[in-house]
């Protein structure tokens, strides 16, 4: 038989990598923005044209390459950061592997000036896929300039398989904000189509964030620093306050070079305990430095996964730093060991009764201010004391007309027959007038405790609803036909409102502003981060304009992050789930939780909201019975 086997072409070879390396054109802006780093620039310009998909171009001031090196860094496994295995346990850069411009090259059209300060003349090397097209010397300023243009071109299915523009300018965000938060002496800039996104100065990482994700940060920065023979941890958290529902505003840096770690992710989210509501997650940037040699970065192609060869210590230094930092800004409670908690109801007893606090019994303690019962105790006595209302009334009524019949039998009993009188007491008629739930009263049958639930009789017993949980069903069905029909009516400002959003959720709503407009916003962009609100839903609830987008934009980045939905169906939760809230605690006539009631009822599937939540629960006659052991 022939032999099978045989050596792949360095053509397709390249392709196999670059499916791991280059999965989309943020992979390729990574990928440079890190070559520019490790050539020790100062100024990295990042230009990108039709979301990377046409041109990504990153121009830096960093040390250039000789002609030879230039042609060199486009072959496999070609790289200045190694030379030994040894190596591999030492890296301070940010690249080691030799294959990111090989795999680039293999799946582009590239182009790359570069010269160093010592020569004269720069080179100009063209590539396309993998075959080298032109090498030639040229006059060009010292540093690199390389540019990736048309993506994929010769591998339709990869390019069709990537996602719209605002999508695909999103994670060329994300990933510009990480090199740019772990690099704040480097000054940045990015233009997208001609129009400047970002332009970053040199400064402190306090400044780089605020530059980055806008000016709100200012205020709940806290810094963290910890030192240790072993790791040292320094940077950023944000006040529990201002926790978000959603991912996405949580960075780890380990020598520098951005990780993902759920492990240390725990043990910032353990110190938030008890801080910030169960779902949410607070900002932080912290940096990590360690000894090369007590990690490795050689897990996956993208270097975003590391392993420690001591992640308890990592985890435990990180979560006493976080600790540390929340207790001196005061973030978290302190404990008072002074306190006496036995003395916490504010309420003494001196043979068996409260005793009032006098000159002679100032000293004892602290605690003694008022010889009052606290408030939900006298809360509570009143609410007990309404159970009474009218009845001492109506039974002294009662008891004067026994007496009546009395004195009747005392004046008549002698003198005529015995005669039978029945004289007509109100209190005869004391079961007749308390109210009745019956079914036909509607009054009497629907009614809501403490402006959340809604309680309506039924045949077999009781129905509870959760009021907010039932307005989410019905919103998500009505938003989900304006949704398929395209259009919701809308309501229009008579002063129109300029929305400032961060850049990540100003791409995303321009990803799905016509969705946006469906559902009765009407929107117009005013500049690279900016949007004019000239009209809202017609039924929304009375809030702020740009509190009202932040929201919506906060719960479909959660959807996104957690289900696999469309943009309509997660549009339509996302609204529902957000214009619920204001609902959720509010009161209602009786006409309108009988019309909630048969809206509810109405909908495609009343018992649960989109999200799986219950709406309604049926307490049967002998559920209610077993409370009272019957």
């Amino acid at each position: 038989m022939l032999d099978i086997i045989q050596l792949l072409p360095d053509s397709i070879a390249n392709q196999i990598a670059a499916g791991e390396v280059v999965q989309r054109p943020a992979s390729v802006v990574k990928e440079l923005l890190e070559n520019s780093i490790d050539a020790q620039s100062t100024n990295i310009q990042l230009i990108v044209r039709e979301a990377g998909k046409t041109l990504i171009q990153v121009i830096d001031n960093g040390l250039g390459m000789s002609e030879t090196d230039a042609r060199m860094c486009f072959e496999r496994h070609a790289t200045s950061k190694i030379r030994t295995s040894d190596d591999l346990f030492k890296i301070r850069t940010m690249g080691f592997r030799g294959e990111a411009m090989a795999s680039i090259a293999a799946v582009a059209q590239v182009e790359m000036r570069t010269r160093r300060t010592t020569d004269e003349l720069g080179v100009l090397i063209k590539i396309e896929a993998s075959e080298l097209k032109a090498q030639e010397a040229i006059a060009t300023p010292e540093g690199t300039s390389t540019q990736v243009k048309n993506l994929f071109f010769n591998v339709p299915a990869r390019r069709n398989f990537l996602k719209s523009n605002p999508v695909e300018m999103r994670h060329i965000i994300d990933e510009f904000q990480r090199v740019a938060l772990s690099n704040p002496e480097i000054s940045f800039s990015l233009h997208h189509n001609d129009t400047e996104v970002y332009n970053l100065p040199a400064g402190k990482l306090s400044r780089r964030i605020v530059d980055l994700f806008g000016k709100g940060y200012r205020e709940q920065l806290a810094s963290c620093e910890e030192e240790t023979s072993f790791v040292s941890v320094r940077g950023y958290v944000g006040k529990p306050e201002y926790a978000k529902k959603t991912r996405g505003e949580q960075f780890f840096f380990a020598n520098n070079r951005f990780i993902k770690n759920s492990y240390l992710n725990h043990a910032v989210m353990s110190s938030f305990e008890g801080l910030i509501p169960e779902g949410s997650h607070p900002f932080y940037v912290l940096f990590i430095e360690i000894d090369p040699i007590h990690i490795d970065i050689n897990v996956h192609p993208t270097k975003t996964e590391i392993k420690f060869d001591d992640e308890r210590t990592v985890y435990a230094i990180v979560q006493a730093a976080v600790r540390k930092s929340m207790s001196q800004h005061n973030l978290m409670p302190s404990l008072d060991f002074e306190t006496d908690v036995n003395f916490a109801n504010n309420i003494f007893q001196f043979n068996g009764s409260p005793f009032e606090k006098t000159k002679e019994t100032a000293g004892v303690s602290s605690f003694a201010r008022t010889t009052e019962a606290p408030f939900r105790e006298k809360t509570n006595l009143t609410n007990w004391n309404k159970l009474y209302e009218g009845l001492n009334r109506q039974l002294d009524d009662f008891e004067r007309k026994e007496r009546e019949i009395e004195q009747t039998k005392v004046d008549f009993g002698d003198t005529t027959e015995s005669t039978s009188f029945l004289l007509k007491s109100k209190a005869n008629d004391i079961g007749s007038n308390r109210p009745q739930r019956a079914s036909q009263d509607s009054e009497a049958s629907t009614f809501q405790i403490h402006n959340r639930y809604i309680i309506s009789q039924v045949k077999s017993g009781m129905l509870l609803i959760d009021q907010r949980a039932a307005y989410e069903r019905i919103l998500y069905e009505k938003f989900s036909q304006n949704l398929r029909k395209n259009g919701g009516a809308s309501q229009q400002l008579l002063f129109p409102t300029k929305v400032k959003l961060t850049t990540a959720d100003f791409h995303l709503l321009l990803e799905i502003q016509d969705e946006i407009r469906n559902l009765g916003f009407v929107l117009s962009v005013v500049e690279h981060d900016s949007f004019m609100v000239n009209g809202i839903p017609a039924d929304s609830p009375e809030e702020n304009e740009q509190q009202m987008l932040e929201g919506i934009l906060e719960q479909f980045k959660q959807n996104e992050s957690e289900l696999h939905l469309d943009k309509a169906e997660n549009l339509a939760r996302a609204m529902a789930k957000r214009s619920a809230g204001r609902y959720g605690n509010h009161a209602l006539t009786v006409l309108e939780m009988n019309t909630l009631v048969e809206q509810l009822f109405a909908s495609s599937n009343p018992s649960y909201t989109p999200s799986g939540e219950i709406t309604m629960k049926i307490v049967s006659l002998s559920d209610m019975a077993s409370l009272f052991l019957r």
